[in-house]
């Protein structure tokens, strides 16, 4: 499965956008070659592969050292904090991006309704391990979609899905799995819910996973997203 031409242009776009780059960028950059983005200002540095076109994004030391680095290298997070350590290199994170561009199918759950109420994903997440929420952050979500068992006379969330809208092009997504109810596709199907709401609103699906997180790039996939790239940045002391 790929993604549509016009899918691809328009994430392009978006992302030129967001990286403060000219909006046909990525999108007149070959694949292979390297963009560098130059502010000596920034306060981090940060390496993008998308569609096999590369942004990288720092300060002109970080970005003359990045010249001699391979896309591998500086995909790592050790790559990017080896090179800025004498400048106070901090990890912010090393993320797999996948996009959607078509609507999911989907077989009602017995047992197992959708609800909308933030309270819900609040109630997950005490439910989850504190990393698995942070990097979910489903709470903070402008739109949430909550998986709740409601066979019990109180209904308890087992998973949940949400999104916020990000240069009003993308719906950036996150899930969130309660112990006990994983490797059910239970975030699959959640996130098929999202993922089907937020392209009836004109937006195209963005997830953002950690790069060991092999479990939620599995949900990514088992929902429909496509992998196209990933983003490694660290924090710059000023």
């Amino acid at each position: 499965m790929n993604l549509d031409s016009g899918t691809i242009a328009i994430i392009q776009l978006a992302w030129s956008r967001h990286l403060g780059l000219a909006d046909n960028a990525l999108a007149e950059t070959g694949t292979g070659e390297r963009i560098y983005s130059v502010d000596e200002q920034a306060e981090t540095a940060c390496f993008l592969r998308l569609f096999g076109t590369e942004v990288f994004s720092g300060p002109e030391w970080a970005a003359d050292r990045a010249r001699s680095q391979s896309a591998a290298e500086l995909t790592r997070n050790s790559g990017l904090i080896k090179m800025s350590m004498e400048h106070g290199g901090r990890v912010l994170g090393a993320e797999q991006l996948f996009f959607a561009d078509a609507f999911p199918s989907m077989v009602p759950l017995e047992d197992l309704a959708v609800a909308y109420e933030p309270d819900l994903a609040a109630a997950l997440e005490r439910l989850c391990p504190p990393d698995d929420v942070a990097e979910a952050s489903l709470a903070g979500k402008e739109e949430v979609f909550v998986l709740v068992d409601d066979s019990l006379d109180i209904p308890r969330p087992v998973a949940g899905a949400g999104y916020s809208v990000t240069d009003g092009i993308l719906a950036d997504m996150s899930v969130l799995t309660a112990p006990g109810h994983r490797l059910q596709g239970l975030g699959s199907y959640i996130s098929a819910v999202a993922l089907e709401d937020a392209m009836a609103g004109g937006l195209i699906p963005q997830w953002r996973a950690r790069l060991d997180n092999i479990g939620a790039a599995r949900t990514a996939v088992g929902s429909g997203f496509i992998p196209a790239g990933s983003r490694t940045s660290v924090a710059l002391s000023a």
